[in-house]
């Protein structure tokens, strides 16, 4: 397959808009102004501590990710959102409790001039919540219009050459795909008529794809996933990524899981429990949005395994998902898991997984690589599903009947292929055959 056509550089301010001013986009925010002013490092995040290897192994070439594609530079974003609380991102970072007094105190300044857009919201989609900056109208459409004059506002007034949208909002209510998510034409229709399979996180993504702003999902939500809004992304030459970034549990489960199938060993149960006390475990006590989550949570496990492949290992594995609210946990997530393997000759063993986790810490750096991903695909004429992305999120999105790779390691090397792929460097298959000929 040829290389994508010419690469436009990375001119500009980048202009990054999140629903949602909550725990992780201020987090996010916070950290790369620390990092801007040198008060910090950017641990966690591909785009700026990362390396490619290219060619041979004996060539020596493994440059930084950010010095081989045109990225676009952290000097260069500035932010902004929504959300249904008047706090600006300095108040809403200090009562998310997630960042100590001391570094906040180094952006108080920077954070206090981010004030947050009037939101989209409907308590029926996100039960444990409500405040007072919501947008008024007749009907879901006049609501995603009013998104859209949004993002034509902060475009101008904060001169910025190109923008992004990352949902960092709450998970909604669990939602399935209907007709009116079939076409852009039914999808309008039921926005006016204010169908309830028209939840608000689908008005942004319809904002964003119908602005031309590439978009990404960061909830377990079905804000994206449906005909409906890929067929925009591919009219509008957008690109589009999620879902649900992949922070604690199912992160160990995409490392742990691919090395117990590798080894041919068997899983008899994976049992695991979360307790969270900020936002997101607040509104994940309703059942409603719970469902969502544990959809997402379920998925990657049964795809690693393959047991249609390998029913005498796989076939009868037992796989529960429980979250639990506990506030004195604020987001400091534990997530604990119990696995139970087998191995020669059918006999048990255990593991024990206890991930002292904070959430938002392992997310923002997610948010941070997705934006300049994102905006790299754009730049290069990549629209539609970015599958390439994979890698940050539990439920990737993938072509119409085309099931998603859960595996953390095959992801990585997809990533990293398709950056190869965008410069024109040779794809590397790890063969390695060529050493020893």
């Amino acid at each position: 397959m040829d290389k994508p056509r010419k690469i436009e550089p990375a001119k500009g301010k980048l202009g990054v808009l999140t629903p949602g001013m909550g725990a992780v986009s201020t987090t996010f925010m916070a950290g790369v102004e620390l990092v801007r002013k040198g008060k910090s490092q950017p641990v966690g995040s591909l785009t700026q501590l990362g390396t490619i290897r290219l060619g041979k192994r004996t060539d020596g070439r493994s440059p930084l990710i950010n010095q081989f594609v045109p990225l676009g530079g952290l000097n260069d974003i500035v932010f902004g959102g929504w959300d249904i609380y008047k706090d600006n991102a300095f108040q809403s970072a200090a009562n998310a409790g997630v960042l100590s007094p001391e570094d906040l105190g180094k952006v108080k300044s920077f954070l206090s001039t981010i004030k947050p857009m009037k939101a989209a919201f409907d308590p029926e989609y996100v039960k444990k919540l409500d405040g007072p900056n919501v947008k008024k109208a007749k009907n879901k459409y006049e609501l995603a219009l009013q998104i859209k004059e949004d993002i034509a506002n902060f475009k101008k007034t904060s001169k910025v050459s190109r923008l992004v949208m990352c949902w960092c909002g709450s998970t909604e209510i669990f939602l399935k795909a209907d007709e009116v998510h079939s076409t852009p034409e039914k999808f309008i229709e039921a926005m006016k008529s204010n169908h309830p399979g028209i939840a608000p996180s689908m008005l942004y993504a319809w904002a964003s794809v119908t602005s031309g702003v590439p978009f990404a999902n960061g909830a377990p939500n079905l804000t994206v996933d449906f005909p409906a809004m890929q067929q925009l992304a591919q009219e509008h030459e957008v690109a589009i990524c999620g879902k649900d970034f992949k922070t604690g549990q199912t992160l160990m489960k995409t490392i742990l899981a691919p090395g117990f199938k590798a080894r041919m060993l068997g899983l008899n149960g994976w049992f695991s429990t979360n307790i969270l006390g900020n936002r997101d475990g607040e509104v994940l006590e309703d059942p409603g949005s719970f469902k969502t989550k544990e959809e997402s949570k379920l998925g990657a496990l049964e795809y690693i395994m393959q047991p249609e492949l390998y029913p005498m290992l796989y076939g009868k594995m037992h796989h529960k998902v429980r979250i639990n609210y506990y506030p004195p946990r604020g987001d400091n997530k534990e997530g604990w898991d119990n696995i139970d393997i087998f191995g020669w000759l059918g006999y048990p063993m255990q593991i024990k997984v206890d991930f002292l986790c904070r959430d938002s810490i392992l997310a923002a750096p997610i948010v941070l690589d997705l934006v300049l991903f994102l905006d790299l695909a754009q730049r290069a004429g990549m629209r539609g599903i970015q599958e390439w992305l994979s890698f940050y999120f539990k439920s990737p999105m993938t072509a119409p009947k085309l099931y998603p790779e859960h595996d953390l390691f095959i992801q990585s090397m997809k990533l990293k292929n398709t950056l190869r792929w965008m410069m024109g460097e040779d794809l590397i298959t790890h063969l390695g055959q060529e050493y020893y000929d």
